[in-house]
């Protein structure tokens, strides 16, 4: 199984990276056979999305292909989001526009909320309300917040027991991740999501 990690902060060297991090090695550690693709949004490497990213010969087109290549083998994905302001970073939303179902629908994805003090939750419930609807991506009900963030994952043991507890209830998002992508599969294989008469969410 392939799984995407996305780190959707813009920012170098971010906390969101290093949540991303730990997050692969705790995938890792539950079944070194998984095929792990991190990828950052670390410096905001696309454009705004317009039309042109559907036209094949347009700049756009090119930016996003390789992107694209790399969501379309993966058969679940991670979320990490900072909280900007309450609100996803324009980066992770613009990515969401630009995938289409044949990148993400129907696939299983954990979003994992990121802040420095007790926030992070405003950016799942975005995610939640806006973040599926035309490309069908599949968040599941669990998610993580990972809340005094510069204390947390810090090592390779915990540094307390709210970070003990964090990285257990991360450990339990990532098995039932991987349990959600071995189940949906059938549903993608059954041929029911190409229905062309229904492309968008409602």
């Amino acid at each position: 199984m392939r799984i995407m990690i996305v780190s959707g902060s813009h920012r170098q060297e971010s906390q969101s990276s290093r949540v991303a991090d730990y997050i692969a090695e705790d995938l890792t550690r539950i079944d070194p056979t998984l095929v792990l693709d991190t990828f950052s949004l670390s410096g905001n490497p696309l454009p705004l999305w317009d039309e042109s990213a559907w036209q094949k010969a347009s700049s756009l087109a090119s930016l996003w292909q390789p992107i694209r290549d790399r969501m379309r083998e993966a058969h679940a994905f991670v979320f990490v989001t900072p909280e900007w302001a309450g609100m996803v970073p324009p980066g992770l939303k613009n990515l969401l526009l630009f995938a289409t179902p044949q990148e993400v629908g129907h696939k299983p994805a954990i979003v994992v909320g990121v802040s420095s003090s007790r926030g992070g939750s405003y950016p799942v419930s975005e995610l939640r309300t806006s973040g599926y609807k035309n490309n069908r991506l599949l968040i599941i009900p669990e998610h993580v917040l990972v809340q005094d963030v510069a204390d947390m994952l810090d090592g390779e043991s915990p540094g307390n027991k709210r970070d003990a507890w964090i990285r257990k209830r991360i450990s339990f998002a990532n098995r039932l991740l991987l349990e959600y992508g071995k189940a949906v599969g059938s549903i993608r294989a059954s041929g029911l999501t190409d229905d062309a008469d229904f492309p968008y969410g409602m």
